[in-house]
C-alpha cells in the first residue's frame, strides 16, 4: 500500500485530505481488502515524509467514516462492511453519501451526471451491480 500513495504539496489539498481520499480509494479499487491490516501511522510518516500527527488526522477521519477500524496496540484494519441497514436508515445514508460526493464532485469541477455515469460504469466492472 505504501509504494501507492503518494502526495502532492504543491496541489493547495491539505496533506491529511490526500492521505484519506487515496486509502478510500484503495480501498474502494479492491487494493485494500476487508480486514486487511494496514501500515502504522508511523509507518505512512516515514514512508511518506510528512508529520505523524498528519497520518494520525487521516486515520482517525478514515476510522470516523467506518472506512478503517483501528485497535489499539493490534493495529489497523480495513473495516468490513457493516450488516444490512434497515429500510429508512439505508435511504439516509445513500442520500448523505451521495449529497457529500455531489459536492466533492462540484468543488472539484466535475459535471455530476458524468460522475454518475462513471459510477455505474465502474460498479459494473467490479461485479457490484445487484
Amino acid at each position: 500500500m505504501l509504494d501507492q500513495l503518494h502526495i502532492h504539496s504543491e496541489s493547495g489539498i491539505p496533506i491529511f485530505i490526500q492521505v484519506r481520499e487515496q486509502v478510500l480509494h484503495l480501498i474502494g479499487a479492491g487494493a485494500l481488502k476487508p480486514g486487511q491490516q494496514m501500515p502504522t501511522m508511523r509507518q505512512v510518516a516515514v514512508a511518506l515524509r510528512i508529520d505523524l500527527n498528519t497520518v494520525k488526522h487521516a486515520y482517525q477521519e478514515l476510522e470516523k467514516t467506518g472506512a478503517i477500524t483501528i485497535l489499539r496496540a493490534r493495529g489497523t484494519f480495513v473495516a468490513k462492511p457493516p450488516p444490512p441497514l434497515k429500510a429508512r436508515e439505508h435511504e439516509a445514508r445513500l442520500n448523505s453519501l451521495a449529497l457529500q460526493t455531489l459536492a466533492a464532485a462540484r468543488s472539484a469541477g466535475v459535471d455530476t451526471v458524468e460522475l454518475a455515469k462513471r459510477m455505474i460504469q465502474l460498479a459494473k466492472d467490479k461485479g457490484d451491480t445487484k
